[in-house]
């Protein structure tokens, strides 16, 4: 199955499906044969996994340079070291990167390709669920520890091959992480859909044929708004639907130490009652949706190890921030977002209120 993205910028396609990396090489190949060298950029947790999937089923030469396994990739010196890594291997404008990994491993390789000798092509090949959104799109970053994503580019794949023999071998960690942003997409796309979500029971109930649709869905609805906003200038913003105080979350905790989509979740709940407050979403909506949350077995003690202070601190410095105003993208009623310039005052309100339903 293919799903198209086109931007302004650029036009590629999603390939989805079960053992489709040879099929990606004999439909590439005519791009791929004219590299003249193929680098595959993965962590070393994924390159144990899948090091025999990946050499049986690519059918070209190709170098492997390793990075450290997820948010710790997103660091200047490694960015630096991959640089020198294709600079002493005689990398050239005709050279293409591979991103084999998580959103980590895929933000860092599109930065690095979008900045090696001002630009060369990279393909994504996302092994985890997260990364169904992360991989779409040409959001490209490293984390600096005032905040997360703060250096980077906007800067398209060529394609994004979507193997789902990759998912095979995810931890429930994982895949919980991997279902917030699911879950999120959801939530600023269709009501019915998110109604499914609250008919799970456990995050292990979910079956391979219903989590494929759900990425599918998830895929689309990113491709979309990626389509009509490519910079982030309007409509894509709705795709940060929980991220303000989530990322905040994130940065306080500790990169590494909480899964991205767990940071996700924990910011969809200010986000709802936000979205109570200033739109028509009906109240006790986010209460329900913290339910769902704790049942499928997200984490908020996280929230009890952060103060109020440390998060707003990190909010003002989001890149969603203008002139000292935090703009949150929240729900008009579900599946319709909108952005809002909201008072710290408000955000508050909402973290007192999600502390105290932790404790309880």
């Amino acid at each position: 199955m293919n799903i198209p993205v086109k931007t302004t910028d650029a036009s590629y396609e999603v390939h989805l499906g079960e053992n489709i990396l040879k099929d990606f090489c004999i439909q590439y190949k005519t791009a791929l044969e004219k590299a003249d060298q193929l680098v595959i950029i993965t962590d070393e947790h994924v390159w144990s996994l899948h090091e025999q999937y990946v050499r049986e089923h690519f059918s070209f030469p190709f170098k492997v340079y390793i990075v450290p396994n997820g948010e710790a990739c997103k660091t200047f010196e490694a960015y630096f070291d991959v640089q020198t890594f294709l600079l002493q291997e005689n990398c050239s404008r005709n050279s293409v990167l591979f991103a084999l990994g998580g959103g980590a491993v895929g933000d860092l390789t599109g930065f690095v390709a979008a900045t090696f000798m001002r630009g060369i092509p990279f393909y994504q090949i996302p092994t985890t669920i997260l990364a169904h959104d992360s991989a779409v799109g040409g959001k490209t970053a490293i984390n600096h520890p005032n905040g997360k994503n703060m250096i980077g580019a906007f800067y398209q794949p060529q394609a994004v091959v979507y193997d789902f023999h990759f998912l095979a071998t995810l931890p429930e960690t994982e895949t919980r992480s991997g279902l917030a942003e699911v879950i999120k997409h959801a939530l600023i796309s269709d009501a019915e859909w998110v109604n499914e979500f609250f008919a799970l029971p456990t995050i292990a109930s979910i079956d391979n044929e219903t989590l494929l649709q759900w990425l599918e869905k998830g895929i689309r609805v990113k491709a979309r708004i990626v389509e009509l906003d490519e910079k982030e200038q309007s409509y894509r913003k709705y795709l940060n639907f929980g991220h303000t105080y989530g990322h905040a979350i994130e940065a306080t905790v500790g990169y590494g130490k909480i899964t991205h989509g767990e940071a996700v979740m924990i910011g969809m709940i200010p986000a709802l009652m936000l979205s109570e407050m200033h739109g028509n979403v009906e109240a006790g909506y986010a209460q329900k949706v913290y339910e769902l949350a704790t049942r499928l077995g997200y984490n908020f003690q996280h929230v009890l190890n952060c103060s109020f202070e440390q998060l707003a601190g990190f909010m003002l410095k989001d890149k969603k921030t203008t002139n000292g105003e935090l703009h949150f993208a929240l729900l008009q009623v579900i599946g319709e977002p909108f952005v809002q310039v909201i008072s710290m005052s408000d955000v508050q309100h909402c973290d007192e209120q999600l502390r105290k339903w932790i404790k309880e």
